[in-house]
């Protein structure tokens, strides 16, 4: 008999429910067998944590006296859009610093917008400063002031796509290093990088989104988040293989949280030599063992997590859509894979230790009673 959300969560509030992380969970069943382990497992805990580059704040700063209507705006020399409200703005994770572009600063060493999230994150005072040709009712033209994320009216971090239920790998088949957001890649396929959680990545223990859609409550940043719908460039009917896992990127999520809540440990600014700036993020979904079927899915093992292997020289920037080859999670995580006939070294920008301690933060928050599941209003898109 299936269970109900409002079944679990009254658990919870009692502190007796069962919960596992997707590593633990599959010695229980292993133990209790299929059947028994979905009467007694509440929930299963998934995480996180790697680049996400589509990632962001909306930022409050407040009116002055007398008001301005923002219509340029900079934090530390980073622009954010203003096009939004009179105070408000958005800022994103991989906008960089004027003086990039000015003094031609290289990516190496470029400061962003996720450098800006982190500073505020950490408690430390950014730089705001505003212009605006000014209006009978906002006939102020500049501001300048430093802020804290506590004098903010309000900061949200608003991100369009986290959680790529699966990526490629990539590799470099030029005759030159090249440099990408996936990192440097040695020519002639001297080098693999990759970015997953495997067997932890919250999608890939619920790769149909039986469970998971907007109102979601999940772990975002060291904080509560909530799912507000499918991310920009999701695919709910990707080619699958016969566990039902995506063979090529897939699914994504848009998420939100109270930024002034979140902590600095689970948002960090990241540089990519080539690139530039992009955001690292701490993100874990708790998926509800409401019938046998869900449980299935949540006992993915990264040997069945297939993962695409192209050439990012030539086959990325120009869309072709070719894959090389494909490659198991277990592969990767091995650290050595073979490309085109040559053993190489392969990288996880992914960190696995730290995607296993959100998923263990979210089992104890759950299970001391402090974080109850949220019901999605309406599932993500699928086939």
């Amino acid at each position: 008999m299936a269970k109900t959300y409002d079944e679990i969560n009254e658990k919870i509030r009692k502190k007796k429910a069962v919960v596992f992380t997707a590593e633990e969970i599959f010695d229980f069943v292993e133990e209790k067998g299929m059947s028994q382990a979905a009467k007694e497992v509440d929930v299963v805990t998934t995480g996180t944590f790697g680049a996400m580059c589509s990632s962001g704040a909306f930022l409050n700063f407040g009116h002055a006296k007398p008001r301005i209507r923002a219509q340029k705006v900079w934090l530390n020399d980073v622009e954010a859009y203003a096009g939004i409200a009179a105070v408000d703005c958005y800022i994103g994770a991989t906008q960089t610093r004027d003086d990039a572009v000015t003094q031609q600063i290289p990516r190496t060493y470029a400061y962003g917008g996720a450098h800006v999230i982190e500073e505020l994150v950490f408690g430390g005072s950014v730089h705001l400063r505003v212009e605006s040709d000014g209006t009978d009712c906002y006939p102020n033209r500049l501001i300048e002031k430093d802020v804290f994320l506590e004098s903010l009216s309000d900061a949200f971090l608003f991100c369009p796509r986290n959680a790529y239920q699966n990526y490629a790998c990539a590799v470099n088949g030029s005759d030159k290093t090249i440099y990408t957001y996936m990192g440097a890649l040695k020519p002639r396929w001297g080098s693999a990088t990759y970015s997953g959680a495997g067997q932890l990545s919250p999608l890939m223990n619920d790769p149909y989104f039986k469970t998971i859609g907007v109102g979601t409550r999940i772990f975002l940043g060291g904080s509560v988040g909530y799912v507000v719908g499918p991310g920009t460039q999701h695919n709910g009917c990707p080619p699958r293989n016969d566990r039902g896992i995506p063979k090529t990127g897939a699914g994504t999520l848009a998420v939100t949280g109270n930024l002034k809540r979140m902590t600095g440990t689970w948002l960090r600014a990241a540089r990519f030599r080539g690139y530039g700036v992009s955001l690292r993020v701490g993100l874990g979904i708790p998926i509800p063992i409401l019938d046998e079927e869900i449980l299935h899915y949540t006992l993915v093992r990264d040997k069945d997590i297939l993962v695409p292997v192209i050439d990012f020289s030539h086959d990325y920037p120009y869309g072709t859509g070719r894959i090389l080859q494909e490659v198991t999670m277990d592969q990767i995580r091995s650290r050595r894979i073979d490309v085109n006939g040559r053993r190489v070294p392969c990288y996880n920008f992914s960190d696995i230790k730290a995607a296993r301690r959100v998923a263990n933060i979210l089992k104890e928050w759950i299970r001391d009673g402090s974080f109850l599941l949220g019901q999605p209003v309406e599932l993500l898109p699928s086939e």
